[in-house]
């Protein structure tokens, strides 16, 4: 895979200048196992914003043709449960914004990186009119083919490109998706103005407080490496970014929109299963959950 290699002047989120940046360590293209200084590879630095918690690559990789990243097949791409069908899914955030935005008629939603469609059917089902941005041909392909989705509702597009009205939505919905774009800030930008004053947007990202990534790099410490477990910019899941609440807070002081409600989502362990109960427990009471879930409101 060829890339092109971008160094960072400034914090992504906060506009921080390098000075700013703390070097964590080495980041390999492929999955680095117990021993990444033993395997040969690309490597990039992980660093992290002093000033609002970011964590990014610097230089940040950029492939040749975004496709490289997510042309596979969506059965390459997601576990085989994914494609199951699932009543509930993401039944928890269209009843939070139930709670969270006056009820009314008409309700437009978009779902940012639609994947295979499945966020859409949900919306649907919820009563919403739903659109979605998908940037790879192949899952657009299978969200028409297969989930049924109507092609003239999503758009395949890179998010930088796609146009949509002002003040269209109501619900903007960014979950696992803006941790794989270069510019998260100009996404959220762009995301605003086609939202209705008191909209809604949902974001779930990488929480650059993992406690098991933190146990991983303790880790790597300990049998003398430089590397790090954090992000993925070279190798699947292509995670860019990890976000602290910090983070959006230092970006919503230069944009129109307010955080209204955040959480920290425990999710899987990835560490042998009797283990999980303790582990769970403790991220569950410091907040130190793989995924950091957020809703901003358009002011």
């Amino acid at each position: 895979m060829e890339y092109s290699f971008q160094i960072i002047e400034c914090c992504n989120m906060c506009n921080a200048s390098p000075e700013n940046f703390k070097v964590l360590g080495k980041r390999l293209n492929k999955s680095q196992g117990k021993r990444p200084a033993k395997k040969t590879g690309v490597t990039t630095t992980v660093v992290r914003c002093r000033n609002c918690g970011l964590i990014f690559s610097n230089p940040m990789p950029i492939p040749k043709r975004i496709e490289d990243h997510y042309g596979s097949s969506p059965e390459n791409y997601w576990r085989a449960d994914y494609f199951q069908e699932n009543e509930i899914y993401f039944k928890d955030q269209i009843d939070s914004f139930f709670r969270l935005h006056p009820k009314g008629d008409n309700l437009t939603a978009l779902d940012i990186g639609a994947g295979i469609g499945k966020g859409m059917l949900a919306l649907e089902k919820a009563g919403f009119s739903a659109y979605g941005i998908e940037t790879s041909a192949s899952f657009y392909k299978a969200a028409v083919e297969k989930t049924g989705i109507d092609e003239d509702n999503l758009l395949l597009s890179p998010l930088e490109e796609a146009v949509y009205g002002d003040d269209f939505f109501d619900f903007i919905n960014f979950s696992a998706t803006l941790e794989h774009l270069y510019n998260p800030s100009s996404a959220i930008t762009k995301a605003l103005k086609w939202l209705k004053p008191e909209g809604l947007i949902y974001i779930e990202v990488p929480s650059s407080s993992w406690l098991i990534c933190k146990l991983a790099n303790l880790y790597y410490k300990m049998i003398g490496t430089d590397y790090v477990g954090n992000i993925s910019p070279m190798h699947p899941p292509y995670h860019l970014y990890e976000f602290s609440l910090e983070s959006f807070k230092k970006h919503q002081e230069k944009n129109n929109y307010t955080i209204v409600q955040h959480n920290y989502l425990v999710c899987k362990t990835f560490m042998p299963k009797i283990l999980d109960p303790i582990l769970k427990k403790l991220m569950e009471l410091t907040n130190t959950g793989m995924e950091l879930a957020l809703w901003l409101k358009k002011l």
